[in-house]
């Protein structure tokens, strides 16, 4: 199984006719992913190599019967082509798009919140997510992704996303569905979402997480983890000599006063009885190790 998107997934991509839509969009048909049209106000009739482009996502929800769509546009289009997205019948949006001010992304994700309930947002700012030989919605490559389980991977970090499927891909240990949420201050997915939606799937046995400072999403997750979650859980968190008050890369990822802290979040997701690994390596490690003891 996989969640969140699998082999039947049909996909959308918003700003398929600009370079980076057509470049990804493009990039996750060719590994397979069902992406039936894109969206371009002005645009409709025309086609990407053979794929159809629409003018609304209405339009092409109602011609495609699409469920997700994978939104690639410029940060000042973003919010709206998400609301678009979900007043379109879309239950499953994925925003690559970096850059959006924080405002504007409360904002979107309130309203998607309270207007759309059944409408989940992957993103802004993120890799996208992948369930390996199946589906790819976003900017990962599947050449190191590996189909078959039986480990889940969730990450804040795009790189060390692509890094945890590397380590356990070359050690032959599959995945289920590796997603990317992105390090904004305001994700539309968290670490408790996808962590439910794993220890829901039967066909994870383990998950990886991967954090960053910045924020108390993982102390919350190791919250979650401690009551929760039957399956084991390897973790490593980024950033560890990060100083305090400047922010390293993502918005998300700064240290303020004593809290974000790597060793905050390291200790308590210790504390709630998971592996915590003090590099990516040794993360993919460990998981390794579980797996064949399994």
């Amino acid at each position: 199984m996989a969640i969140f998107v699998d082999k039947n997934t049909k996909v959308i991509v918003q700003g398929l006719t600009g370079g980076q839509g057509r470049f990804h969009g493009l990039r996750n048909r060719d590994y397979g992913t069902k992406i039936v049209g894109g969206v371009t106000p002005g645009k409709g009739g025309e086609n990407v190599e053979g794929i159809p482009v629409y003018n609304s996502v209405k339009e092409a929800v109602a011609a495609t019967g699409a469920t997700a769509s994978f939104i690639v546009v410029p940060p000042k289009f973003a919010p709206a082509a998400i609301m678009e997205a979900a007043e379109g019948g879309i239950t499953f949006i994925v925003c690559i798009t970096e850059g959006i001010p924080a405002h504007d992304e409360a904002v979107t994700y309130n309203r998607l919140v309270e207007e759309f309930p059944g409408v989940r947002l992957l993103g802004p700012n993120c890799p996208g997510i992948i369930t390996p030989g199946q589906c790819n919605i976003g900017i990962t490559s599947g050449d190191i992704a590996l189909p078959g389980g039986p480990v889940g991977i969730v990450s804040r970090s795009g790189t060390l996303t692509y890094q945890a499927l590397h380590e356990l891909s070359k050690q032959g240990i599959g995945q289920t569905t590796c997603v990317g949420i992105g390090g904004d201050p305001v994700p539309g997915t968290n670490f408790i979402d996808c962590l439910a939606a794993f220890e829901a799937d039967p066909e994870t046995k383990a998950v990886m997480m991967i954090g960053e400072i910045g924020g108390s999403e993982e102390e919350r997750a190791a919250e979650w983890i401690k009551t929760n979650m039957t399956k084991p859980v390897v973790s490593y968190i980024a950033g560890g000599t990060a100083p305090a008050g400047r922010k390293m890369g993502h918005a998300g990822a700064i240290i303020s006063g004593s809290k974000g802290t790597a060793q905050a979040k390291m200790d308590a997701l210790a504390a709630a009885g998971v592996h915590v690994c003090l590099n990516p390596t040794e993360a993919g490690e460990k998981m390794v190790e579980i797996v064949r003891g399994l």
